[in-house]
């Protein structure tokens, strides 16, 4: 995080810029400087989400409960000194920083592999050296603080740049994180959260001032050392060649070879004596090795610019006047931004016409000043109508392509002209291929939608892409879209250099194109009261951290596939609202961690109708509609998104706050075949008995040793959880949102003993500890999800009753064998999770079910193989035998098990999901080819 070397650098050879401050004493000092304003700290949650947790367990699911304590005594300690705290979370990881985010992902899987090596090493938790955050921590962390009466802020974009921001437009008494870039961007003081004491209030603060004396540079030359370093949007290998031989001049000079720290100092060096000198004569792509990287690094230094601020690295030549056949009249300042702006004189209207001047041409073009953005937009004269048309100035050809400016959102936007109707039509310039798409308006929503033109019919046909536009608003915090045209100002920079490397949000060509919908899903998503819903709307594309899963475990399924059939329902409410349903839904591009996905590129998930009555419920109702009337409603399209309508009226009678967790327990027991009533009993236990106990007798319990399974089964429930945060926002809130915070319904360490006592067989009377109250509700519970479960065709049983578990990927039998046979069949209500194979192709709702053999005969293993064109449309599944098999559509035929492929007997998962061809196990098949490849 941060930039590359940057924090051990200041640690070893710049200890000087860190300073011991009391935020007591720069808050006295910030009153005094400034009346009537109160001290604002602006956190970067995600940077204090480990120190914040303290719970000495971790591994078990989360401790909550002390953690929400210790979340409120750090709020407290500040307020009671009178310091604000905003907080800010990441709202999306931006496209730029993907790589970096895959990389520290499937590093993440190693460190889990390690950890659930070392429990069932020594059947205890790990040391802190190796802890790793509970699953769910930063999303359950927004709605602590909320309850806490903080103000939380979720991003539009990667934190820190909006934090930086805010910092410096609100005059912040400082910014508390750990990221190394906040000594880089050039805003209010940067503190760090590891070297805070809360009870003295005292930390490190790290000077950038400080800094850039040491290095002999100046602030505004920091972003370039920062991406010549590596940081999360330039590769650390990029220019590792250039700074070794920064590094070999500088030390056959200074003559030290401690290289570590010696890099930063070289390449600052070669900044300030090589650099310098030719700023503002040559560009940086004549004094440094860009080569095709060079868009690339113009966007990573742009990327530390806040608003208001310009990098003097920007190469611009030297300006001259040319009137244009028109008379420079006069200098004109803009009262705003204190800038004078040259005017030339028209000679038809007799009016001051601002002018910009080509620094290739050498001439004025004449600009018009937007009134909303006050920034002026260049236009070129009709010769018919006399009017002056906005242009913006292709850097390439450097000719003016005409805009028009959309009365909705005061953009210009592209048009060409068409020969024939003389009707100037918008495009969109792709910046790949420099070619101009043509957009149809949206009746509606009045926005443009690229059309892609058929060779042979000559049709438009409307197309998804992600074309971005800028949004000059940094901060989340303001609801409207304040957006800016693009003015190319730097014609040796390419003009999608620039479109792309400017760090304000970016609005992109949304999923949903109705405003009113979208503008209420982003208020949500910026007041940090909802998840994932704007990035399904905006962009269509999700992401999912690590959770901790063992991938040599293969009885239980990774939360990605067990919750991904709600997820599918969910897609289907938010971009399905018209009369084609799910079925004329885009797909929805996943980031999901799960073991064997390589994150080469996401999955792309088709969008699932809901089942219930009237079929999937309009958004503008559950959202806009404030009827009393509709919040039954709301919770129809809730329960349906779980496939649960049927037993509404079960959930119904149960009382708050253990409605929601039945609600998940259900889902849970009727989507995985392989949990048992000792799971059930367990997790029931641990909500009742939680209700009555405090903080200090959860920090109190003991485990007799930690068990992995029981490890995975919470972070299944916690990841659950966070699924119930999801739909609810989608559905219009028809639960309360504490009714499935963890810290009410879930404590890892309490689940993990009641998992171990159910293991050796406690009654359920030692299960609650012998409380009748919670006796009496125990069975109560239980009957509900056992009763749903049975109208699913699922019936719990005891793992008693199981056979021995036999190898191969279905792991236990019996329990699975009832879950799996031919009685239960829900088709197009998505897939089981043992249906669901790796990432990089497409899912959708899959009719074909796998069958048990019932003669109990070893039967010759046949397998399914499901091509569409080149791409295999699903993964391999196992028919027992070929009278088994369903009726097969097109493109479907036989593999049986002699037909050559990659073979073996029981690899680990990981190593089937990653093979490039298809390779099957005893008893199963599954299919992980690439693209192009054909059978």
């Amino acid at each position: 995080m941060g930039v590359r070397g940057l924090q051990g650098f200041v640690g070893s050879t710049c200890p000087h810029i860190c300073t011991v401050v009391s935020f007591k004493e720069l808050a006295e000092q910030h009153r005094n400087k400034h009346p009537g304003c109160t001290p604002t700290i602006v956190v970067d949650a995600m940077c204090c989400l480990r120190y914040w947790y303290t719970p000495e367990s971790w591994i078990c699911g989360g401790q909550w409960r002390e953690y929400f304590s210790a979340l409120r005594d750090f709020v407290k300690t500040f307020t009671d000194v009178g310091i604000k705290l905003v907080f800010f979370f990441d709202g999306m990881v931006e496209q730029d920083k993907r790589d970096e985010w895959v990389k520290r992902r499937l590093k993440n899987n190693r460190e889990i592999s390690r950890i659930f090596h070392y429990i069932k090493s020594h059947r205890e938790q790990p040391g802190r050296n190796m802890f790793f955050i509970p699953s769910g921590l930063a999303i359950f962390t927004r709605f602590a603080l909320k309850t806490l009466g903080q103000e939380t802020l979720c991003s539009l974009q990667e934190a820190d740049y909006e934090v930086a921001s805010y910092g410096l437009q609100n005059n912040c008494l400082g910014i508390l994180g750990e990221d190394t870039d906040y000594l880089i961007y050039d805003t209010c003081p940067y503190f760090s959260i590891s070297e805070l004491c809360l009870e003295s209030l005292e930390t490190v603060m790290l000077c950038r001032e400080k800094l850039c004396e040491s290095l002999d540079i100046s602030l505004a030359d920091l972003p370039l050392l920062a991406c010549l370093l590596g940081n999360d949007i330039i590769p650390e290998g990029m220019f590792e060649s250039f700074r070794y031989k920064c590094l070999s001049s500088y030390t056959s000079v200074k003559g030290n070879f401690d290289k570590k720290g010696n890099i930063i100092l070289a390449v600052a060096d070669h900044i300030s004596k090589v650099l310098c000198l030719h700023q503002g004569e040559k560009k940086l792509e004549e004094m440094l090795p860009l080569g095709p990287n060079k868009a690339l690094f113009y966007k990573g230094v742009a990327s530390y610019l806040l608003p208001g601020q310009k990098s003097p690295w920007f190469f611009q030549k030297s300006k001259g006047l040319v009137s244009l056949d028109k008379e420079v009249g006069s200098i004109h300042s803009d009262p705003e931004s204190k800038q004078e702006v040259p005017m030339c004189t028209d000679s038809e209207t007799k009016h001051g016409v601002p002018v910009c001047t080509d620094p290739e041409s050498k001439q004025g073009v004449p600009v018009c000043t937007d009134s909303e953005t006050k920034q002026g937009v260049p236009v070129c004269t009709d010769p018919e109508s006399r009017q002056g048309v906005p242009v913006c100035i292709d850097p390439e050809s450097n000719q003016g392509v005409p805009m028009c400016t959309d009365p909705e959102s005061k953009q210009g936007v592209p048009v060409c002209t068409d020969p024939e109707s003389k009707h100037g039509v918008p495009v969109c310039i792709d910046p790949d291929s420099k070619e101009g798409f043509a957009l149809c308006t949206h009746p509606e929503s009045k926005q443009g939608v690229p059309v892609c033109t058929h060779p042979e019919p000559k049709q438009r046909d409307p197309i998804c892409t992600h074309t971005e536009i800028k949004q000059k608003s940094p901060l989340g915090a303001d609801p409207e879209f304040k957006l800016e045209a693009v003015i190319c100002t730097n014609p040796e920079i390419k003009q999608e250099d620039l479109v792309n490397m400017e760090p304000e949000v970016k609005e992109q060509v949304t999923m949903v194109s109705d405003p009113e919908i979208l503008k209420i899903a982003r208020a949500h998503h910026v007041q940090a009261e909802s998840y994932l819903v704007y990035s399904i709307m905006s962009s269509g594309e999700i992401e999912c951290s690590n959770t901790l899963e063992d991938a040599l475990d293969q009885a239980l399924p990774s939360q990605a596939f067990v919750y991904r059939p709600v997820r599918q329902r969910v897609y289907s409410l938010l971009l399905g609202g018209d009369a084609g349903g799910a079925s004329t839904c885009p797909t929805v591009k996943e980031w999901f961690v799960y073991s064997g996905n390589p994150l080469r590129r996401p999955d792309l998930v088709r969008p699932l109708q809901m089942n219930i009555p009237g079929g999937t419920p309009n958004l503008k109702l559950l959202w806009l509609n404030q009827d009393p009337g509709l919040q039954a409603h709301r919770l129809d399209a809730l329960l349906g998104c779980f496939d649960l309508f049927s037993s509404r009226e079960e959930l119904q009678a149960v009382e708050n706050p253990f409605k929601a967790l039945c609600c998940l327990l259900i889902y849970l027991f009727v989507q995985v075949d392989t949990l048992c009533l000792e799971d059930l009993h367990a997790f029931i236990a641990q909500a009742l008995c939680l209700q009555g106990k405090s903080t200090v007798q959860l920090v109190d319990l003991q485990l007799d040793y930690i068990d992995p399974r029981a490890v995975q089964l919470g972070s299944l429930l916690v990841r659950g959880l966070t699924t119930l945060v999801l739909v609810n926002s989608a559905c219009g809130f028809p639960w309360r949102t504490s009714d499935f915070m963890p810290w009410n319904v879930f404590d890892g360490k309490l689940f993990h003993q009641k998992y171990l006592q159910s293991e050796k067989g406690y009654s359920v009377e030692a299960l609650v500890e012998q409380n009748r109250s919670r006796l009496t509700k125990f069975h109560a519970l239980k009957a509900v999800v056992c009763k749903a479960c049975v109208k699913e065709n699922r019936r719990i049983v005891s793992r008693q009753h199981w056979r021995s578990p036999q190898p191969g990927r279905w792991g236990r039998q019996g329990a699975g064998a009832h879950r799996m046979s031919s009685e239960y069949s829900r088709a197009g209500q998505g897939q089981h999770w043992r249906d669901q194979g790796p990432g990089n192709r497409q899912y959708e709702p899959d009719h074909w079910r796998r069958y048990s053999s019932s003669s109990g005969r070893a039967a010759a293993p046949c397998m399914l193989l499901i091509c569409r064109e080149v791409r295999c449309k699903a993964p391999l599944r196992t028919a027992a035998t070929p009278g088994a098999r369903r009726q097969q559509g097109p493109g479907t035929r036989h593999v049986s098990a002699s037909t050559p492929l990659c073979r073996g007997s029981r690899r680990s998962a990981a190593t089937v999901f990653m093979s490039e061809a298809p390779y099957f196990t005893k008893g199963s098949l599954m299919c992980c080819c690439d693209l192009g490849m054909t059978f």
